[in-house]
């Protein structure tokens, strides 16, 4: 159904605008005019209801995407309307007047017409799957049949929040040493390029024998210089290349996370961040009411990684054949003991919620650890190894300038 935005003037002469959902600006007139407001002026937007997803994404479509961040704050607010007996179209009704974001801002009027036409608040975002997870769409599902929707829009939100969080210091701990290399590595390439010629044609003037490791220094800078754009395009195709053949190939997708499960350093953070991220993601479902077998369908597309994913899978056919999840998971190699240990307990003691919430806060703790102790190694190493390579070009540049004022002497 059509998305209108509107100027119009209500019942005492103030103006006002929003969004209207109808088949035409005629059928949009006579929807704001039964609800007592005088349209001014009526125009088609630009989202497309139902079939939006399957456009193709223009420039200006991805620069207004809706952030995890913007949708957990809807939620949030979503939850405590509800929570203060607010009815569910009246809740909509007001998220959609203090929305900023027009992307969320006309996604949510269209839900509210779709649940004003009797759909449920589940079917109706299940249509945008860019802004709303299939983890949400069964979450909000589970609370709408269990009526507890506003309960299950904060454990939500919770959720969300505790995800960005995580996210949030893996980027703030990572964000100098990758600046420290982007910084080095220009630093680096503008020495070795451009400056090195300049001075080096000094020596080649002079017919002076240079020491080797000058000679070296010479020949990589005449290099870089002259085919520098050819090393650039090549270096952008592999990248393009190992992008495509890691995420469009099923083969390159077990590659790249075997990958990023054995690589040093990096391979147990991801492993720990991987398994942190199953164990809250399984717990906040099971707890919002989600089945058993739901659920582990839900997470497994939510650990990013296809290893663990195919062992979720076969848990999963073992689970619906009767085993419990802890026996079935503990067949793999890829979940922690201490992992099958508390799930273990949670499934005999009949809190399985519990000690998954528990299992994903100590990875989370852990990961955390480990973060601040790898890039505690990571920024001296880095100096370390841009001090090494400026030393080379200042050696390369200097050991002449001494064999010169040697044979003046």
């Amino acid at each position: 159904m059509p998305v209108y935005e509107y100027r119009a003037l209500n019942v005492k002469g103030n103006k006002i605008k929003g969004i209207i959902n109808a088949d035409s600006i005629v059928a949009a007139r006579q929807k704001l005019r039964e609800t007592d407001i005088f349209p001014v002026e009526i125009k088609e937007t630009s989202a497309r209801g139902k079939d939006e997803l399957s456009t193709k994404k223009s420039v200006a479509t991805f620069f207004k995407r809706v952030s995890l961040r913007e949708v957990s704050s809807m939620t949030r607010q979503l939850a405590t309307l509800l929570g203060g007996g607010l009815p569910l179209l009246a809740s909509l009704t007001t998220l959609v007047s203090q929305t900023a974001n027009p992307q969320l801002k006309k996604t949510l009027a269209q839900v509210k017409e779709q649940v004003n036409e009797g759909t449920g608040l589940a079917q109706s975002i299940s249509y945008y799957p860019r802004i709303f997870s299939p983890l949400y769409v069964n979450m909000v599902r589970a609370g709408e049949e269990s009526g507890t929707l506003d309960i299950v829009l904060d454990r939500l939100a919770d959720f969300n929040e505790k995800q960005q969080a995580l996210r949030g210091k893996i980027r703030a701990a990572l964000a100098y040493p990758i600046f420290m290399f982007v910084i080095g590595s220009i630093v680096l390439f503008i020495l070795t390029t451009f400056l090195i010629p300049k001075i080096t044609t000094i020596f080649n003037d002079m017919h002076q024998t240079l020491p080797g490791i000058t000679i070296v220094m010479i020949s990589v800078s005449s290099f870089l210089k002259s085919f520098w754009l050819l090393i650039l395009f090549l270096i952008i195709a592999a990248i393009i290349g190992i992008r495509y053949i890691f995420a469009k190939t099923v083969r390159g997708q077990y590659i790249r996370d075997r990958l990023k499960l054995t690589i040093p350093l990096s391979g147990p953070l991801l492993h720990k961040i991987a398994v942190a991220r199953f164990s809250r993601t399984l717990g906040t479902l099971l707890q919002s009411g989600v089945p058993l077998l739901t659920a582990l369908s839900i997470v497994k597309n939510v650990v990013n990684n296809r290893l663990i994913a195919d062992v979720i899978q076969e848990a999963s056919k073992e689970v619906e054949e009767g085993q419990n999840l802890s026996g079935t998971l503990s067949k793999s190699s890829l979940f922690p003991p201490m992992t099958i240990q508390m799930i273990s307990v949670g499934e005999q003691s009949g809190t399985l919620e519990a000690m998954l919430y528990k299992v994903a806060d100590s990875y989370e703790t852990e990961v955390e650890s480990s973060i601040l102790a790898m890039t505690a190694i990571l920024e001296p190493v880095m100096i370390l190894v841009m001090g090494f390579f400026v030393g080379l070009i200042v050696i390369s540049i200097l050991l002449p300038i001494f064999e010169m004022n040697q044979l003046i002497r």
